[in-house]
């Protein structure tokens, strides 16, 4: 289990990388004063994202109570609780709080990247724009001799 991350996996990632070319900018990573530390946080639009993954957050077609043993239940049941909390306690804050699945985002990256940028233009948040790699660069001039 020491080789399981909790920050910076792959479909995380993805996520983050799929915002970015869109040009969504403006979240912190695993911010602690939140409750949960949520994988992205937008602050200014109080919107918490969750990469959670299927079999340690005990998604049903990942995860069987009962089929594992009692400490791997205790284990799962607690961190559904905790998920549980976290949510709820933002909610409370007046945060919007959304929860992937990491095969969801494996699965369609689209769909969940325009789930975000739903969620952040609802709260009032403007797109930037990418840079366009079409256009044609900016040449800089080399310095003219004295």
């Amino acid at each position: 289990m020491a080789a399981i991350r909790a920050k910076d996996t792959k479909p995380e990632l993805a996520l983050r990388r799929a915002l970015y070319a869109l040009g969504v900018r403006g979240w912190r990573c695993h911010q602690r004063s939140l409750p949960g530390k949520p994988d992205l946080a937008f602050t200014r639009w109080k919107l918490a994202i969750f990469v959670d993954g299927a079999f340690w957050h005990g998604h049903p077609d990942h995860f069987t109570f009962g089929q594992s043993g009692a400490y791997w239940d205790a284990k799962i049941a607690r961190t559904q609780e905790r998920d549980r909390l976290a949510g709820d306690a933002l909610r409370a804050d007046g945060w919007t709080v959304l929860r992937f699945w990491d095969f969801e985002i494996r699965e369609d990256l689209a769909e969940c990247v325009a789930c975000v940028v739903a969620a952040l233009e609802s709260a009032g948040a403007r797109r930037s724009r990418p840079a366009d790699p079409a256009a044609p660069r900016r040449r800089v001039r080399a310095p003219t001799p004295l």
